[in-house]
């Protein structure tokens, strides 16, 4: 009965406390496209994406509803970082969806003219930023005095404020109204209200962690087996020092008595299970606090990223080749930084094709027959193997004029028409490609069952092709695995190859590419194509990782571009649409929804990226 009546209680009590208007509320999932484009399109840092924010706790005063029911003290704000747009998930700011879509458009439109710093005085700094913003592009001047009017309005409705506070309220409405009146707000203990139509600076920097002598993780993996959950928001960390507990000790006071006393760690059994409430827990958190502790939660094993013995590894063609690598920060090449290293699959042994594709693939070669280059016969050649009839005919009847040419082109010769065409394969065979791609297929098996069949469909064409798959362990290990060169012929060592291709450490995705064009140039026809199989970003050990990566990638796809050759990525990250338009362009990359249909779908859009349809 007590529980009966509390839930009811902290509905009531909730619904009377809250903010903002549910049924107006509208989602970021559904809005970022369209913001991206806004962003882009009004000379915004292109590398920049759209991400949710996190909530923020705000010491503001709260009326006495809502801190009988706890809440009004986490707001969700928005802030440009330097690799991300950070807003609301969704927004209810406004009684109509129609203008939380403009409040959408307006924090995007200031976001395109404001710095990643945003240090200095907040109410300064915003109040200029809405003076640019507006005077940039004068046809958001309706737009933001709607939202301006609408949101201050909204704010005398909802707060009765103390007199103190009240004053200050009044001089951040009068700078809403009316940007760069406001030269200072008022003394008043707390913070003000969240001003939805402004941009926040970013959250205090943590201190990094130092290194522990005992550490070593340092290779990023993980030393838990229980389910990853992703958050779309993202959390600050902060770190705390965690001692052994071995030199501790408490003070307590004990029958009045001060005592002294050596504080011992106490082994504890620790539940395995994964706890189902911590995702939500750890939303509710401002701060994740991470500290050092040489106990886990299990036992498990631990791996080591290193690489495998010689033995064991795959087998090294050459001691590698040397490549640049951009610094987007200081915006400049850095020459001979990253070595990659041509390898065999060991263990591969001749193998034919698995029988479970086999009808598909000969699915695909009747097609690509059919689109093979047809052997024609061309007229009124000098020499020939046959003579040409007509060509014979009209030359007597120009002897007879008196106009016969004394060379006269009269052989019929037999000729193959080849299409200039050149296409490279490059598959990520990256550790996350050991992930289930669904209940039934892991993403390398898929990557794998696209290259078999993809290779059927090009070898019945006959186009001219080769294939390699890339992983990378830190700059100067970027594994590059020849499956295909372009002097190889199609079979069963090729299969063997496909079959022994095994998924491990990570993607250093513009070296790969750089390698690829390397191969690509040395070939003469008018079409190079390369064709990309991924999975999800380019990332690595050391610093190629974010921004970072994502910035050499595209530097290494503009120099193929320039090199004649045409770059296009096919994917099955679901987040791909955050970033492949930045590093490929619109129109040069493929999402593929379910992983399954990959190896089906590929030949096909190989088909629409040579201009051929089947």
């Amino acid at each position: 009965m007590e529980e009966a009546v509390g839930i009811r209680w902290h509905k009531l009590i909730t619904r009377l406390a809250g903010n903002g208007f549910p049924a107006a509320q509208i989602h970021l999932d559904n809005e970022g496209p369209r913001l991206a484009m806004v962003f882009r399109a009004l000379s915004g840092d292109p590398g920049l994406t759209i991400k949710a924010s996190t909530e923020r706790s705000i010491n503001t005063w709260r009326p006495l509803a809502q801190r009988l029911a706890g809440t009004g003290r986490r707001h969700a704000l928005a802030w440009r970082e330097t690799d991300a747009l950070r807003v609301p998930e969704s927004l209810a700011v406004f009684p109509d969806k129609s203008m939380n879509r403009d409040l959408y458009l307006w924090l995007t439109a200031m976001a395109s003219l404001a710095d990643s710093d945003a240090s200095g005085d907040w109410l300064q700094t915003n109040q200029q930023l809405v003076l640019r913003t507006l005077a940039a592009y004068p046809g958001l001047t309706g737009l933001y005095q709607r939202l301006a009017e609408c949101l201050v309005d909204i704010r005398r409705a909802q707060r009765t404020l103390p007199a103190v506070q009240a004053a200050r309220e009044a001089a951040l409405q009068g700078a809403l109204l009316t940007p760069g009146s406001q030269s200072a707000l008022p003394a008043a203990p707390g913070e003000p209200a969240p001003v939805p139509l402004w941009l926040y600076p970013l959250a205090e920097e943590v201190r990094p962690l130092p290194p522990a002598a005992n550490d070593d993780a340092k290779e990023g993996e993980s030393n838990g087996n229980g389910k990853v959950r992703q958050s779309k928001q993202r959390k600050q960390g902060r770190y705390i020092d965690d001692p052994n507990k071995r030199n501790g000790l408490m003070i307590f006071r004990l029958e009045s008595l001060f005592s002294w006393s050596e504080f011992v760690p106490v082994d504890r059994c620790e539940d395995d299970q994964d706890d189902e409430d911590a995702e939500r827990i750890a939303e509710d958190l401002d701060y994740l606090t991470l500290s050092r502790n040489p106990s886990t939660s299990a036992s498990r094993i631990k791996l080591d990223m290193d690489l495998p013995s010689a033995s064991e590894d795959d087998i090294p063609l050459t001691d590698g080749c040397l490549f640049p690598e951009w610094d987007w920060k200081k915006q400049q090449l850095k020459d001979n930084h990253c070595r990659v290293i041509p390898m065999l699959p060991r263990g591969a042994e001749p193998a034919p094709m698995p029988e479970r594709l086999n009808a598909l693939a000969n699915s695909l070669r009747q097609r690509f027959e059919g689109l093979r280059p047809q052997r024609i016969w061309e007229k009124r050649q000098p020499s020939g193997t046959l003579l040409d009839l007509d060509a014979c005919l009209h030359h007597a009847a120009e002897v007879r004029r008196g106009r016969a040419s004394s060379q006269p082109a009269l052989w019929r010769r037999e000729t193959a028409r080849h299409r200039d065409l050149s296409c490279l394969v490059l598959a990520d065979l990256s550790l996350s490609t050991e992930a289930w791609a669904d209940n039934t297929h892991q993403v390398i098996e898929v990557i794998r069952d696209s290259l078999h069949l993809l290779g059927e469909a090009l070898d019945a064409g006959q186009d001219d092709f080769a294939m390699y798959g890339f992983s990378s362990r830190r700059r100067d290990h970027v594994r590059f695995n020849l499956i295909k060169n372009f002097a190889e012929p199609w079979g069963e060592a090729i299969h063997g190859r496909i079959k022994a291709l095994k998924p491990g450490y990570y993607t250093r995705m513009g070296a790969a590419i750089r390698q690829a064009t390397d191969i690509l140039k040395d070939k003469p026809a008018e079409q190079r194509l390369l064709l990309l199989l991924t999975d999800g970003k380019p990332n690595d050990l050391d610093v190629y990782e974010g921004r970072y990566g994502m910035e050499d990638t595209r530097q290494a796809l503009l120099e193929a571009r320039q090199a004649g050759i045409q770059p296009f990525c096919v994917t099955i990250d679901q987040q791909a649409a955050d970033y492949l338009p930045y590093l490929f362009g619109q129109q040069r990359y493929q999402l593929i929804r379910q992983a399954a249909e990959l190896p089906s779908l590929l030949p096909k859009l190989y088909l629409l990226l040579t201009g051929r349809t089947a």
